[in-house]
Formats: C-alpha cells, sequence, structure tokens
C-alpha cells in the first residue's frame, strides 16, 4: 500500500454550458442526439465480468414519440439476482480492502469522462429517454452527476479525517468500514444523476451493489455504465439488473447478507420495503441501513410584500420545467388576494408563451411525461378539476397522447386548501393555487404545514425581514429543503444538501458527507502503549 497523506483535487461545482445558437455543445449534443435516435441499442444485465442476455426483452422509446423504439433491455429471472448478490460479495473483499485513493481515482476520473467525451452522449440520451430539454439535462446528467462524483470524494476525504482524541499512552484510531454485505440500489426515471449516485456512494466508501435503475431510464443507464467501466470500477462491484421490481426486492430481501437499501422513488413503494425489511430483520447478519428520498407536495406561498414578477417565475419554473417531474417540484401555491390578479395574469402570460414538443427542438420549454400511466393519471385529474365546482383551470388543461405523452402546463385554481390537487402528488405538470386573504398569513402558514403528508421543498417569496422569519420558524417541519425568494427546486450538489422528513424520506442528505455517513460501519481502535500487568487499582491499597 502507497504511504503518504494524500490531498484529493478540490471539487468545484461543473459550470452549466449555456448551449447558446451556434455554440459547438449544442452541435456536439443534437449530433449525438440524431446518431442515438438512429441507432437501437440492446441493454444486457451486468454481473460480475459477464454481459447476460436472457432473451426475454422489453422495448425503449422517447416519452414524446413514443412509437419510436431506440432499443431493448433483457429481463432478470430470480436466478440471476441470486448470481449478482454471490458477484458483489465476491468481489467484496478486494474491492473493501482496495486503498481509498485508488477508489477515489476512479470516480474522479469518471467525473472527467462525463464533463469531456462523454457529455454529449450522456445529455442526449437523457433527453431522447426521458424527455427533458437541452438544459435539463445539461444541470441533471452531466452537471450534477459530475457534482456527485466530485463532492462525494472529498466528503470521503473529510469523513476518514474525522479522528477521535488521543494523547500520549492511548492512540485512538476510527476506521471508516464498508458495511458487512451489500447495498441495493434502487433508482428512480427522472435523474440520470440520481440514477449514478445511490450506487456509486455506496461504492466509494467501500461497499458493493446490486443496482436496479428504473425501466424507464435504462437507455441512460446503460451511458452510466459504459462510463464506469471505461473509468475503471472493477467487475462485480456495482452489478445490474433490470426486471420485475417486487421479485427482485424480494430476492435481495431474502439475502442474509443484504445490508443496506439506497432508494429514490415513491412514499409507497418505500414503505413496502421499510415493512419487507423489517419482516426480515431476524434473518439479517446486521441492521440494514434504510435510506430513501421519497415523493412531495411542494410548496410556494408568497407574502403580501413578495415581488409579483419573482413569485411568478418560481411557480412557472418550479412547476414546469421537466413537466413537474421532480420530486421537489412546485405544486401547490398559496397567493394573498391583493397580489391575485397581478399574479394570475402574468402566470397566464408566461405559460401562454411556453412551447412544446420535442427536446430536440431547443425552442421547447415543455415536452412530454414519461410513459402513458402518468398521462393517464395527469389526464384523469384534470378532468376531475373541470367537473369540480370548487376547482377552475385557468390556463392549459388540454392533453394529446398521440404521438408522445404531451400534459399542457396546467393551472388549477381552487377554494378549498384540501382539495385533491392540494394535497395528491401528481408528478406532473399541474399547479393549484389557492388566493387566501392578507390577513390570514398566519393562519395560512399552518395550513401550509397541515395540509401535505410530505415535507420535501417549499419556498416563501416575501420582501418583508419579519415575514421571512415567521415562515422559516412556522414551516421548520415542512420542507427538508427551504427557499427564500426562490424557486423549490434546483438543489446543488455541495451547496444545498437535498432530502425531506415525513414521507419525503430519510433526510439522508444527498450532495453531502451525512449521506456517505451512512454506508460506513466505524470502528473504533484503541492502543495502549504501556499495559498495565497488575489488576489492583490504588483505591484497593490499605
Amino acid at each position: 500500500m502507497l504511504k503518504g497523506f494524500f490531498h484529493v483535487p478540490k471539487a468545484v461545482n461543473e459550470p452549466v454550458k449555456s448551449y447558446a445558437p451556434n455554440s459547438p455543445e449544442k452541435a456536439a449534443v443534437l449530433a449525438a442526439y440524431k446518431k442515438m435516435w438512429n441507432e437501437k441499442i440492446d441493454v444486457p444485465l451486468y454481473i460480475g465480468n459477464e454481459e447476460i442476455r436472457t432473451g426475454n426483452t422489453r422495448t425503449m422509446s422517447a416519452p414524446h414519440d413514443h412509437q419510436h423504439i431506440v432499443g431493448t433491455y433483457h429481463l432478470a429471472e430470480k436466478s440471476h439476482i441470486e448470481k449478482a448478490i454471490a458477484n458483489a460479495l465476491e468481489s467484496k473483499a478486494k474491492w473493501a480492502n482496495m486503498a481509498w485513493e485508488q477508489r477515489a481515482a476512479i470516480f474522479l476520473k469518471a467525473a472527467e469522462l462525463i464533463a469531456g467525451p462523454y457529455r454529449a452522449r450522456i445529455n442526449a440520451a437523457t433527453m431522447i429517454a426521458q424527455s427533458k430539454t437541452i438544459f435539463q439535462a445539461e444541470i441533471d446528467a452531466s452537471c450534477e452527476l459530475i457534482d456527485f462524483l466530485r463532492y462525494n470524494v472529498e466528503f470521503m476525504t473529510q469523513i476518514y479525517n474525522d479522528q477521535p482524541k488521543s494523547d500520549s499512552s492511548v492512540w485512538n484510531r476510527l476506521e471508516y468500514r464498508p458495511l458487512e454485505g451489500f447495498v441495493y440500489a434502487i433508482t428512480p426515471f427522472n435523474f440520470t444523476a440520481i440514477a449514478a449516485n445511490l450506487p456509486a456512494s455506496a461504492a466509494m466508501m467501500g461497499n458493493v451493489v446490486v443496482w436496479k435503475p428504473s425501466d424507464s431510464q435504462v437507455f441512460s443507464a446503460k451511458v452510466i455504465i459504459d462510463i464506469f467501466k471505461e473509468a475503471g470500477l472493477p467487475d462485480g462491484v456495482i452489478n445490474v439488473v433490470f426486471g420485475d421490481a417486487q421479485m427482485i426486492s424480494e430476492t435481495v430481501f431474502a439475502s442474509r447478507d443484504f445490508a443496506g437499501v439506497h432508494f429514490t422513488g415513491s412514499t409507497h413503494v418505500f414503505k413496502d420495503i421499510w415493512k419487507n425489511i423489517g419482516m426480515n430483520i431476524h434473518h439479517y447478519k446486521t441492521y440494514p441501513r434504510i435510506v430513501g428520498e421519497t415523493g412531495g407536495k411542494d410548496f410556494v406561498i408568497a407574502h403580501p410584500s413578495a415581488n409579483v414578477k419573482q413569485v411568478v417565475t418560481g411557480i412557472a419554473r418550479g412547476a414546469f420545467e421537466f413537466q413537474g417531474q421532480k420530486c421537489s417540484a412546485a405544486s401547490r401555491g398559496y397567493i394573498p388576494k391583493s397580489l391575485w390578479n397581478e399574479v394570475k395574469s402574468q402566470l397566464i402570460t408566461d405559460v401562454k408563451s411556453m412551447k412544446m414538443g420535442s427536446p430536440e427542438d431547443f425552442g421547447n420549454f415543455i415536452t412530454a411525461v414519461i410513459h402513458e400511466g402518468s398521462f393517464d393519471k395527469l389526464a384523469s385529474y384534470i378532468d376531475q378539476a373541470k367537473k369540480d365546482t370548487n376547482a377552475e383551470i385557468i390556463i392549459g388543461g388540454n392533453y394529446d397522447k398521440s404521438k408522445g405523452y404531451f400534459i399542457e402546463p396546467t393551472v388549477i385554481v381552487t377554494t378549498d386548501p384540501k382539495y385533491t390537487t392540494m394535497e395528491t402528488e401528481l408528478f406532473g405538470p399541474v399547479m393549484t393555487i389557492y388566493v387566501y386573504e392578507d390577513s390570514k398569513w398566519s393562519e395560512t402558514l399552518k395550513l401550509v404545514d397541515q395540509t401535505s403528508e410530505y415535507a420535501l421543498t417549499g419556498a416563501v417569496f416575501s420582501q418583508d425581514r419579519y415575514a421571512i422569519e415567521e415562515a422559516t420558524i412556522a414551516l421548520q417541519n415542512a420542507a427538508g429543503n427551504f427557499y427564500v425568494n426562490d424557486k423549490p427546486t434546483g438543489a446543488v450538489v455541495g451547496m444545498q444538501p437535498f432530502g425531506g422528513a415525513r414521507a419525503s424520506g430519510t433526510n439522508d442528505k444527498a450532495g453531502s458527507a451525512l449521506n456517505l455517513l451512512r454506508w460506513a460501519s466505524p470502528r473504533t481502535i484503541k492502543e495502549t502503549f504501556v499495559t498495565p500487568e497488575d489488576y489492583r487499582y490504588p483505591f484497593l491499597g490499605e
């Protein structure tokens, strides 16, 4: 093993490229998009050093053109999951014993591959597979993922550097071991960066992983796999499987060596996972770590002193970027009566100006929602709002799935602060607004806190510092990420550690050292230099 106290490169946030007309990055990503659009890839299972093609496949298509097939992926059987677990455990000793700087080098190289030669490819894949605009793809698949990899390396060194006190007679050391067993990573469709970070953060701390990406994100997950392989990640450290989620999870949770789950997805699924782990708790070698970031019903509340243009921009961006398919997306708003007419007029103007279509056209602000199930759910809530007497759609409300799963950005105004779309997570471009009496600011803060089971993100807009302070205190449990005079989305790694509580998850803060700590099992080592040779203490003397 090398000798020396090594310092990693200082982590800095990756600059977001502009993709302005005639820029080299725009030309590069459009070329990559066209190439990948016209190819058809075949994605196997990645278990140990094998690429396994089961022959039981599903197709992948673009949400904005669901008849266009861009590839197929292979589905695992139970035997493949058992094989993935066995390969992970077989790889564990060598990976866990690898010097930390060697692990760090792999993920730092992965970050540079994304920043350079893979940037256009991973962005284009995210545009195709998840129907993200180039800006949403850039800040996710490139910048946030680069930031996760760079900052996690720095956080890892900070953790390792945190040591207990010693004195001249005793040397105390804290070793941050990987968990005993393997980690199960379950990742969502909506962020390519999350899909990579959930398995990578655990692996960086010396753990081995079985990773199940979302069925709707396999296309860009393949690029992540290629990057990790080129960066030098050894076979068996991250094993990648696709298929029936229930079967895969049941097989994983049945293993005595299951040591933790890193999850992003729905609240209902996460609660079922927690229940299943609890039912198997007597079977496990150790208490599994359960880390999850789940749903949100995220709010924007404006004080009567708020700047109208800022409020409208916060709603428009917060609710409708990436079609509202962010767990942090604004989906319920509280606007004072004195500002409402002006907010309403500006919001309608802004939403009417939003163009919708393929992400290949950089003039489009809105593209398609992820799949038909999501489309049908959103359409049903919109149709119900059209019928209800206590709700009014002031803009949007149309939808069309003939070519792609397109839902217009929709704003519902309700007279009932507990109306269904004020409480239910929809995960789409639907914003519901309740107009409150200016004199009921404090009461409305209580309403915001009590309306939703979730507590992920929220924003307050105000020019009154007393009002900001009051909101910050009143809503301290309503959002794990709280924004003052800004939209409730767009957390940046190293700047705004991300996560919420209540039904929004375990709040283990991705993008900080807090998350990496969950993938370590500390061991205290005490070394005594002059060891006692007589059991008798002085108090026993006559």
